[in-house]
């Protein structure tokens, strides 16, 4: 297919082979991000002892007064990544509506993709700079926070490139290839950076195949090197994406300024509530189960090893895992997504969501129930965050995908505070963490609740409103 919107009397685009594995490509090296950085390697290594008074740790053990010090420091050291993580929300809020209109606008789709890929890369080198000593824990956090920001504004673009690889009857099946395509690249990355980087093979001190310095007096070369590898992987698996896959071509009635792109998508708002609704009860329901989808895998680490004991090599082989099972069951929900449609998907994989979700808290101890009930969650995560895409993506008018993908991560960092909120106060009236799990299956049921009333409609058509909508709205 060609970047060129089809006409309402056109048939679907097809799928071209060479541009869909282009496009899948970057959420395959997107997991140099999401699996490295955010969730199972830098950013453990920020709130890791690494980053506390060297003095505090040596006694740790000497007394409870001593181990409480050190949980202090750990707790600075995790709100420190909160905080920018917190900031870069809310730039990610203030900014993604807007560059995805006037990317939209403009013609320079591709080129905001880019950019933002650019950035998640510069700063994600960055990362390998980070020695463990106290004085860097505020430059990692900071580059955590400005690589969010660049990977948020970059995902605006490339949704709404979902609308240039496939339209109709593809769009799920295409969508689900993407997510799959991410998942089974953090499989691969981690494996590779736990067997060159990070795996102990019996070396005191060593890390890896490749024996780098693993301790914190000799600078944790074994995470760092492996930032730098993450750095290569997504940067490399971008490139055909920049290469095959066309440009979208500009819409010049609609050109305008940064500032004319918000005072215009304020108006758009306002008709997207007068004439459809159901576009805004989407993005809100969405909003709030994607929080919670999200806390699966942002809390799943922590449960495994704080209630079930997993060790560090232990909570990477269950992620490899979990990335296969969720990988494929996204393959197989997005020819299930083309058949039923993606809303039956989406409210089927938050029922099941919350069905495991709440059989963690029941589950004893053992390693083996954390297993199943562990890939059980693993089974729904892919499918509904692909479905959600889908949706959006059959909803939105050819060319303006990129106004309502970036309506998307808006409301998707505005609610990013509650599944976090309601875990925390969950394991404090609990006392474990173990009831934490409660506070992510509320937000599932909160999202599923929201969802039932969204109602099923026809894709937009280029131009058109799409269902009831008005000419103008914002993906309508």
């Amino acid at each position: 297919m060609t970047g060129t919107p089809t006409t309402a009397e056109a048939p679907p685009t097809p799928v071209r082979r060479r541009a869909l594995l282009s496009w899948a490509l970057w959420d395959w090296g997107s997991a140099a991000f999401n699996a490295v950085v955010t969730t199972f390697v830098f950013s453990t290594y920020l709130a890791s002892r690494a980053f506390v008074d060297p003095a505090l740790v040596r006694d740790e053990g000497s007394s409870a007064t001593a181990a409480a010090a050190v949980e202090r420091e750990l707790a600075h050291n995790a709100a420190t990544v909160s905080t920018a993580l917190t900031i870069a929300g809310l730039v990610v809020a203030l900014v993604a509506p807007a560059i995805g209109r006037l990317a939209d606008t403009s013609g320079h789709r591709k080129r905001s993709v880019f950019i933002a890929t650019i950035g998640i890369v510069l700063s994600i080198v960055g990362m390998v700079f980070v020695a463990p000593e106290q004085p860097y824990l505020v430059l990692g956090a900071a580059l955590i926070g400005i690589g969010t920001v660049a990977y948020e504004i970059a995902c605006v673009g490339y949704n709404a490139m979902l609308g240039q690889v496939a339209t109709g009857p593809k769009t799920g099946r295409v969508s689900a290839i993407g997510w799959a395509a991410g998942y089974f690249g953090g499989i691969v990355l981690l494996i590779v950076l736990l067997v060159l980087c990070i795996q102990d093979f019996g070396v005191e001190g060593k890390g890896g195949l490749l024996q780098l310095p693993a301790t914190v007096a000799s600078g944790q070369w074994d995470v760092r090197v492996a930032i730098g590898i993450a750095a290569v992987w997504l940067a490399v698996s971008s490139i055909p994406l920049f290469v095959v896959v066309p440009e979208a071509p500009a819409d010049p009635s609609r050109r305008g300024s940064l500032w004319s792109a918000y005072a215009d998508l304020g108006r758009d708002i306002a008709r997207l509530w007068r004439t459809r609704r159901n576009v805004l009860a989407f993005l809100l329901a969405s909003a709030v189960f994607r929080d919670g989808v999200g806390a699966v895998f942002t809390f799943g680490g922590i449960i495994a090893a704080q209630v079930f004991g997993f060790s560090p090599s232990g909570v990477i082989m269950f992620a490899i895992v979990a990335n296969v099972v969720a990988g494929i069951s996204t393959v197989v929900s997005g020819r299930l997504d083309d058949r039923f449609g993606s809303r039956p998907l989406i409210m089927v994989s938050l029922v099941g969501l919350s069905v495991f979700g709440t059989a963690v808290l029941f589950a004893g101890s053992a390693q083996a129930s954390f297993w199943v009930l562990g890939l059980g969650l693993c089974m729904f995560v892919g499918p509904v965050q692909s479905s959600s895409r889908a949706y959006l993506a059959k909803l939105a008018t050819p060319g303006r995908e990129g106004e309502l993908f970036g309506l998307y991560a808006t409301t998707g960092r505005a609610a990013s505070f509650i599944a976090p909120a309601l875990f925390g106060v969950a394991v404090t009236i609990g006392g474990s963490t173990r009831y934490g799990i409660l506070g992510v299956v509320v937000v599932l049921i909160a999202g599923l609740v929201l969802m039932a009333f969204v109602r099923d409609e026809p894709a937009a058509a280029p131009g058109g409103s799409g269902g009831s909508g008005a000419p103008g709205a914002p993906g309508a």
